[in-house]
């Protein structure tokens, strides 16, 4: 049997006839639809066939700029590809330098280890002596920064949440702050072979444990029968949390020993709850106009929590939001006060039902892993700080307490990744993107992000090659067999790096003499005395490819997230200053950050600031994950494209808010700002607070005005509305959910969806 892994489940693939069916592992209990999209969607329209360069770079090279996004594309032989492709690169080098490349790749484009484009893109350009590269991510940058300076780095935590079978013997209360929306946990970033969120939450709400979910949409916890909704005013769960402990303290309900022994900072901590500086006691009354939850409500939330075992989780949307180190911070210290921090059930999570692998109780065993050198080049930037390092060389940011420069970009390089899906304000993103003097882009579809590229080197997909699918804290290793030629003229990554290494001079570097499947067998060998670090015997690789998949043995105990620690923490110290939990901290506080304190305080989102703001734009749009797709990947798929309305991406709207424009249930809407504006198909519900409306992120950018700034979005990506900010200046995460719109019936004929098209083609000039 031949399997394939992918980042939404393990199949088993077969060709028949040239047609590749995916039947979901028959272990899977919740196997992900999305498999329909990877086979609908491989030789797609929208498949990129063969190497492609926009025709205005062709000619007049970078004076062209202002035609990316616009312009038709020259189809060329690979070898002249390659021949441009390290023309450019060996240009800039020696004209600016390697601080003069950006490389982009976010990961997620393969769930094989060796086709894995992040590695290998790594591999490439460190050999080329190095790039500008960027540190966190989109989806955690905010929680990335905070949590190793309250309390452990996020890799750490979340290789050790407590595992659900723990979670449902002895969890009284789970409080789901952004709520457990199982949706997300389709997907996994190595791999999800064995999907089993759905089903644990199922048998907590049957047995003991009671969930609430405090999140402005309710359809964010739906798999937990009797689950209360708390629907929260978006950017205001610190302001709750500060009011929970403020209760809690208030009432003699907090662990003053545990406090004590396991933390620093409670004393700044209360005295701030207790207004010692500005005279305001952070009580339930002061949090409920703020957060839109009745006083009495924070109160009795605040007296059950501390009744019994309680387990308090932050999502991963409320970081990526302005102050969105806060809540965060707020999270922990909460779980704190009430003590219960390395005991079964209790304490905190960090993104519980965000992805498949968090509190799977797996080994951390990562499996193989591509060798990808060291970077030569120490300049980096946040992830999300791209728009601002293009349009602001030399200009200063800062940075984990650090103040740094940004490079002058001349040539960006991409691969595995859309950056018009997850960067935002798209309008302010454009404008950027015309100052590189070249853009490049392995990718195996007409993304927009490749529309609006010089130089387009089109990648297999996970089909179309043989490797290891392997993922920490996942169940399976999977030997990847190839079930499909390539569309086209389609190259792996490593072949395509391999031919532009060879016109550079260091492909015997790149390659050490091997194949790509010769490299598979090399990895594999390598990793199997690390899996014996974990108790894991893994068989020889030929046995491995010839039975298909290996079973990884789980932990024989239950993983309860900082337990050592709360055992004994002068023997198990924390990696913080003080080696405890810091409930505040004064390194935070040295770093003399305007916009940000050594105390976890409230603080109000800009996007709120100014009367006249809320009242132009009295709608906040929150931009979710979607169900139908990961991230950007696919959305020219069966099942992605099945969810539109009317081709548009579908937007929720509260039923008060949606009579109040006079719109309904499947209407076209405008959705905009000051920023810009996209359409929608509306979904009108009561599962969603007034005031609020959310969409899915990951809808082609499909502009009405190709290449033109502030042009309408015809599809429905929220991030032509959405501002590019930090969340602070100490994490520079990205602040998508903090953006404010106006929602109106769309006038006039509507005019078609583009975004699944190719480009224009064109003869090459003689």
């Amino acid at each position: 049997m031949a399997y394939t892994s992918t980042h939404w489940g393990v199949y088993e693939a077969k060709n028949t006839g040239g047609t590749v069916e995916l039947t979901p592992a028959p272990w899977d209990r919740d196997p992900s639809p999305l498999s329909r999209s990877l086979t609908s969607g491989r030789d797609a329209p929208a498949r990129i066939r063969r190497p492609a360069i926009r025709a205005g770079f062709l000619k007049s090279g970078a004076a062209s700029r202002e035609g990316r996004g616009r312009e038709a594309f020259v189809e060329v032989p690979w070898d002249e590809a390659f021949d441009i492709t390290a023309h450019h690169i060996a240009r800039v080098r020696e004209q600016y330098g390697n601080e003069s490349f950006y490389g982009g790749s976010y990961g997620w484009s393969s769930a094989g280890r060796f086709h894995h484009a992040q590695s290998q893109f790594n591999r490439f350009f460190r050999l080329t002596g190095g790039y500008v590269d960027s540190v966190d991510s989109y989806s955690l940058a905010a929680a990335r920064v905070i949590l190793p300076h309250v309390v452990a780095p996020w890799g750490e935590l979340s290789q050790g949440h407590t595992d659900w079978n723990n979670l449902a013997e002895h969890t009284d209360l789970f409080i789901a702050f952004g709520g457990l929306p199982a949706k997300n946990t389709q997907v996994n970033p190595g791999g999800a072979s064995d999907h089993v969120v759905r089903e644990a939450l199922r048998r907590m709400a049957a047995g003991k444990t009671r969930f609430v979910n405090v999140s402005p949409s309710r359809s964010d916890l739906t798999d937990a029968e009797g689950c209360e909704w708390l629907p929260i005013r978006p950017g205001s769960d610190t302001a709750l949390m500060l009011a929970l402990a403020y209760v809690l303290i208030a009432e003699d309900l907090h662990d003053q020993p545990f406090i004590e022994s396991h933390s620093v900072g409670f004393e700044q901590l209360r005295d701030y709850l207790f207004g010692a500086a500005d005279n305001q006691h952070k009580t339930p009354a002061w949090a409920a106009p703020l957060c839109d939850i009745p006083a009495d409500t924070i109160t009795a939330l605040a007296r059950r929590m501390a009744k019994g075992r309680t387990m308090i989780n932050v999502a991963w949307s409320l970081q990526r939001a302005e102050n969105g180190e806060l809540p965060y911070w707020m999270a922990v210290n909460l779980a704190v006060l009430l003590g219960q921090i390395g005991l079964p059930g209790g304490g905190f999570g960090v993104g519980y039902a965000c992805m498949q692998s968090v509190g799977s109780g797996r080994f951390p065993f990562s499996g193989p892993r591509l060798p990808q050198g060291t970077n030569p080049v120490t300049t980096f930037i946040p992830v999300a700080r791209v728009s601002d390092m293009l349009l602001n060389p030399g200009g200063s940011f800062t940075y984990d307490g650090g103040s740094f420069t940004y490079p002058d970009i001349q040539l960006v390089y991409w691969c595995g990744g859309n950056i018009f899906h997850h960067h935002q304000d798209l309008n302010k993103l454009i404008e950027a993107w015309r100052r590189p003097e070249v853009t490049i882009i392995n990718e195996s579809f007409w993304t927009p992000h490749a529309k609006f590229s010089d130089i387009v080197l089109p990648a297999t997909t996970t089909l179309e090659r043989n490797d290891i699918g392997s993922a920490s804290l996942d169940r399976f290793m999977v030997a990847m067999k190839r079930v499909a030629d390539p569309v086209g003229e389609a190259r792996d990554d490593y072949d395509i790096f391999s031919g532009i290494a060879e016109r550079l001079g260091f492909a015997e570097q790149l390659r050490e003499g091997r194949t790509a499947e010769q490299w598979l067998e090399v990895l594999y060998e390598e990793c199997r005395p690390r899996a014996e670090v974990f108790g894991i015997t893994l068989p020889p690789f030929d046995q491995f490819w010839e039975e298909g998949l290996f079973d990884l043995p789980a932990p024989e105990q239950d993983t309860i997230m900082l337990e050592s620690f709360r055992r004994d923490p002068e023997d198990f110290p924390l990696n913080t200053p003080s080696g405890l939990i810091e409930m505040t901290s004064t390194k935070i506080a040295g770093f003399h950050l305007p916009d940000f304190p050594g105390t976890p305080e409230w603080r109000e989102p800009r996007e709120w600031l100014g009367a006249s703001r809320a009242q132009t734009y009295p709608l906040h749009l929150l931009s979710n994950q979607p169900s139908t797709r990961l991230h950007s990947q696919y959305d020219h798929g069966v099942v992605s494209r099945e969810s539109k309305i009317n081709a548009r991406e579908p937007l929720t709207m509260n039923l008060a808010d949606a009579s109040a424009r006079g719109l309904a249930h499947g209407d076209v809407v405008r959705v905009f700002n000051d920023r810009g504006a996209f359409l929608a198909g509306l979904v009108v519900s009561d599962a969603i607070r007034p005031g609020v409306v959310q969409i899915a992120t990951g809808a082609w950018y499909d502009p009405l005005m190709p290449g033109e700034i502030g042009t309408l979005d015809k599809h429905g990506n929220p991030n032509a509305v959405t501002q590019d900010v930090g969340a602070s200046s100490l994490s520079q995460g990205c602040a998508a959910q903090s953006a404010l719109v106006q929602v109106e019936r769309f006038a006039g004929e509507l005019p078609p969806i583009t975004a699944f098209q190719p480009p224009q083609f064109v003869a090459k000039e003689p």
